[in-house]
Parts: C-alpha cells; sequence; structure tokens
C-alpha cells in the first residue's frame, strides 16, 4: 500500500473513481443519461456559458453537455471493470483452487477447461456471448466478467501448487484442519499478492473491451453515455474542428488503462 501511495496512477485513478461516484453533483446535466438535448446549443466551443451554465467541454451534435456525459460515460467504464473483477475472482479461485490442491485427474479435467476457454479470441467470446444473452450494458458486465476468470483459476492454481506441500500446510493438515480450511484460510492469503497483479491487468483489459463493444455497437445502448460509443459517434468529426469531442473520451481511456498497468507493474515489482 505505501508503493501505491507513491504512485501517480493511483491518485488519477482516484479521482476518477470520486468523479464517477459523485457525477450527479458535479454534472452540468442533471438529467438521466445526461441527455438534455438543445439543437439551438450544438457544437458549442469548450468554456461557453449558456443558461445551463458553463459547458467545460462543449457540447455535442445535440446540444448535450458533453462534460456531463464524459463523467457518466466513467461509470460505465469503472463498472465493467469492478464486475468483471469480481465475477472472475468468483469462479476462478475456487477453480484454481481446486485444481491446484487436489491435482490428478480434477486438475487434468479443469486444466483441459481453461485451456479450451484460453484458445478462445476474449473478444470473439463476448461477442457471442452478448449475442446469445442480448445488448444491453448488463449483458456486457455479465460477458466480460465470464471471460476474465481462466486467467485468475491459471494464477491461483499455479500458487496453490507450489503452496500446498509447505510445512505450514503440513502443519495444518497435522493439526486436523478441514480442507475447506486449509485452502481459504492458510493458502489463499498467500496468493493475495500475485491476484492483485491479475486484478489490475483484468480491469484495464474488461475496459478495453467494454469500450470496444460500445465502439461496435454491441455494449451500452444509446441514450446511456459510455466512452466507447463517443467515439463511435464522433470520431467523423476529427477532420471538422470538433475533434475533442472522441479525443477526450479517448484519452481518458488511454489514461486509465495506462495508469492500471503501470499499477499492475508495481504491484509485481513490490
Amino acid at each position: 500500500m505505501k508503493r501505491l501511495y507513491r504512485h501517480p496512477a493511483f491518485y488519477f485513478l482516484l479521482a476518477l473513481c470520486a468523479a464517477a461516484l459523485f457525477a450527479p453533483l458535479i454534472a452540468l446535466d442533471t438529467a438521466p443519461h445526461a441527455n438534455t438535448m438543445n439543437l439551438e446549443e450544438a457544437f458549442l466551443s469548450p468554456g461557453v456559458s449558456t443558461e445551463r451554465g458553463m459547458h467545460l467541454l462543449g457540447t455535442d451534435k445535440f446540444g448535450r453537455d458533453h462534460f456531463s456525459r464524459v463523467i457518466l460515460g466513467s461509470r460505465i467504464s469503472l463498472g465493467v471493470g469492478v464486475v468483471a473483477v469480481f465475477v472472475s475472482l468468483l469462479i476462478g479461485i475456487p477453480v484454481g483452487a481446486v485444481a491446484g490442491y487436489f491435482g490428478g485427474k480434477i486438475d487434468a479435467l479443469l486444466s483441459w477447461l481453461m485451456s479450451v476457454l484460453w484458445s478462445i479470441p476474449t473478444l470473439l467470446l463476448v461477442i457471442a456471448l452478448t449475442f446469445v444473452l442480448g445488448k444491453g450494458i448488463v449483458q456486457v458486465f455479465i460477458a466480460v466478467g465470464l471471460t476474465m476468470w481462466v486467467e485468475v483459476a491459471r494464477i491461483v492454481r499455479g500458487q496453490f501448487f507450489s503452496e500446498k506441500n509447505k510445512e505450514y500446510v503440513e502443519a495444518s493438515r497435522v493439526l486436523g484442519f478441514s480442507t475447506t480450511h486449509i485452502i481459504f484460510r492458510e493458502i489463499l492469503p498467500n496468493t493475495l499478492g500475485p491476484l492483485a497483479v491479475i486484478c489490475a491487468t483484468n480491469f484495464a483489459s474488461a475496459l478495453l473491451i467494454e469500450s470496444g463493444l460500445s465502439f461496435l455497437g454491441i455494449g451500452a445502448q444509446p441514450p446511456l453515455p459510455s466512452w466507447g460509443s463517443m467515439i463511435r459517434d464522433y470520431y467523423p468529426y476529427l477532420i471538422t474542428g470538433q475533434g475533442h469531442l472522441a479525443l477526450i473520451p479517448g484519452l481518458l481511456i488511454s489514461l486509465t488503462v495506462l495508469s492500471l498497468n503501470a499499477l499492475s507493474s508495481a504491484l509485481k515489482s513490490s
């Protein structure tokens, strides 16, 4: 934690989470999804003031406040990351722990399952799941989470293989502790370091996948704002003097992923 507190990326992510959490308080547009339209105020430049107040990032083609939609869009990206990490831990930890602790045929079966899922491109699998579950942000949450657990399971499996024959585990067996106690109370706490690293990496991957799906029109559906859908809607304006409408969410995606990867590297070296 001391290493994280000294890292600039930690404070950027903390500020981004705070902005997402308190978005209704800082957004100029208080309507649901910041979807108040006024075509007379379309494509206002950043910093222009109207009756509604100052548009810090200008307005889009429908006259909607761009700053408000960017802030609300951060909730989608961060929310997908949190849900994906939670689901991946919920599935990956038990599967990896069972495979690594018991070994043998159980490990062979679970390892085969992980290898099959590992061989399928993540984005292709997510697109297939969204077609089965339907379009929408909830479906994206589920689909992304279900594709992230393999990495967690592989990490946990490897850690359990290296830990299960150590002295403290043998002592726990001699003292008569149950298998569940040994797995979750003795061995699992010693895997938290590698788990923290893979969680940061999975968070960044989930954010990129959600942005890609929204860019393709499969993720968050209008009028719900998301960074990926903003890039899709406004990239044609890059050469018309309104390029900031697409560049700002793109820059935020890049900075968030870069910060998460930087924190992952910091955790690896600690």
